[in-house]
């Protein structure tokens, strides 16, 4: 009875191939990830150039934007859009194509990034042109978020054709570190511009806005040489019904667990990136913007090493437990960063908050940054992998979009521009990190070839109850599991 099952749970075991034994040569292994993972430096940098673009129209328009809705609205209405972006295309990404969902998102950044570039309210209407802003930074959110479970989950399958060992690391570099790159643009463009022009801010926050659609544009041609990897060729749902009551059961718990993780991380990150700016003018208030914007573009900066670092650190301690340490060392300096602000807030001290604050974000980088898309695309099969990341990946811009709201509160429940209201912000996040770190704890191990063996696992949980999973993959893969189900069954008919 127990060979009959053991026949049963896993049918296709003999066509199994590992992924990276593909005859591909190394460039072809890896411009896939590139093109689909780099996609999300659009992300970074239209993220952050909304910061310095906030503070622009504040001046221009003190009253009648600065003192309205209309600024909390322009920053963060990006991440409503990402949201509905993220959830669209996991599922299209899932049902239909990773590479048509990453071109059609491709196109909608180059479309909206342009718009937004050129909103105008009518008759010159100020009301009308923050109107027009924000829906184009709603529209833009959308394909921001296909970038997401199409790009990045893309990128992770692709990776597992890379070389055993060295396969976090080119996701994390493709990935997160693209998005860490555009927050450090996203706020030196508009710095050089400002130095450039400081009486022109007008032409300064529509060139930065505008530039945003050079990087969608760079990537239209690979991404149109794309090919499905060879994961989905091989366990796509797209030739019948996705289990999804039978996928609810095996993962909801680590899915709910990802989804906390990421909200957390998001909650933090965004706002203190796009606000970095605000309180570095508060610290020196009489620099000028050029020099305000240099210091929020340094402050950025250490994104970058936290995740070129990270990438390989992933690699050697495995994404969960390097998401551990240094989620947990991050709320250590927040605590430290609280204890000392009374000092770091002084105006002749800006270089060491500068720096203080930059490794603060450095080990968020290190930690959740690079490892949380890892764990979002390696915990589930590839069948649903799209929307299981679209999911996870959602509530985490959710959190950012409240973090948006509530920094801010935050800030004014602490006083403002006051002692408090500087340390508040920091309190709070570096409970929050601590409170992360207790959950990953309970996360699976992520290994090199998790994709697969993740597959494997599935696959013998649909056929235990029973699933058809001849259907799944291209034509050739379905061809491949009736011959190896015939042989199975066939098997078992000679030992009984």
């Amino acid at each position: 009875m127990n060979e009959k099952l053991d026949l049963q749970s896993s049918p296709d075991r003999d066509v199994e191939v590992p992924l990276e034994a593909t005859q591909k040569s190394r460039w072809q292994r890896i411009w896939p990830a590139m093109a689909c993972g780099a996609g999300l430096f659009s992300d970074g940098y239209l993220q952050a150039v909304i910061g310095p673009v906030n503070t622009i129209l504040s001046k221009l328009y003190p009253v009648s934007y600065a003192q309205s809705s209309a600024a909390q609205n322009v920053s963060s209405i990006a991440f409503a859009g990402t949201v509905v972006g993220q959830l669209v295309f996991g599922y299209t990404s899932d049902h239909y194509s990773r590479k048509w969902s990453l071109l059609v998102s491709t196109v909608i950044l180059f479309v909206f990034a342009a718009l937004g570039a050129g909103a105008y309210g009518a008759n010159g209407s100020p009301q009308g042109l923050f109107a027009a802003l924000t829906a184009f930074r709603f529209l833009l959110g959308i394909g921001i978020g296909g970038e997401y479970p199409a790009g990045s989950v893309a990128c992770a399958e692709a990776t597992g054709e890379l070389k055993e060992g060295s396969r976090n690391r080119w996701f994390c570099l493709f990935t997160n570190t693209q998005i860490d790159l555009g927050f450090v643009i996203g706020t030196l463009i508009p710095m050089i511009i400002t130095a450039a022009r400081p009486d022109d801010l007008g032409l300064v926050w529509r060139l930065s806005l505008g530039l945003g659609v050079i990087p969608p544009l760079s990537l239209l041609y690979l991404r149109l040489k794309l090919k499905e990897p060879e994961s989905v060729s091989r366990e796509a749902f797209r030739h019948g019904k996705t289990p999804y009551w039978l996928a609810i059961k095996f993962y909801w718990p680590r899915l709910i667990l990802v989804m906390m993780i990421w909200f957390i991380y998001d909650f933090l990150t965004y706002p203190f990136s796009i606000y970095s700016s605000k309180w570095i003018s508060v610290i020196q208030p009489k620099s000028a913007l050029w020099q305000t914007f240099g210091w929020s573009c340094l402050v950025n900066f250490f994104y970058l090493p936290g995740a070129i670092m990270g990438s390989f650190t992933s690699d050697w301690l495995g994404p969960k437990r390097a998401l551990m340490i240094f989620v947990a060392a991050q709320g250590v300096l927040g605590f430290i960063m609280s204890g000392c602000y009374e000092w770091l807030q002084q105006p002749k001290y800006i270089g060491a908050f500068v720096v203080v604050y930059g490794v603060f974000l450095m080990l968020g980088e290190m930690g959740p940054g690079d490892n949380i898309g890892l764990v979002a695309s390696k915990t589930c099969a590839t069948g649903i992998r799209g929307q299981y990341y679209a999911i996870a990946a959602a509530t985490g811009k959710i959190g950012g979009l409240v973090g948006g709201y509530v920094f801010p509160i935050i800030q004014a429940d602490g006083g403002g521009a006051t002692l408090h209201g500087g340390q508040y912000p920091f309190y709070v996040a570096s409970a929050l990190c601590f409170f992360s770190a207790f959950l990953v704890f309970w996360l699976p191990n992520i290994n090199q070839d998790t994709i697969q063996t993740e597959d494997i696992r599935f696959r013998e949980y649909l056929v235990a109850n029973g699933y058809d999973i001849t259907g799944m993959g291209n034509t050739e893969w379905q061809e491949k599991r009736k011959m190896s189900v015939s042989g199975a069954h066939g098997g078992v008919m000679q030992r009984e």
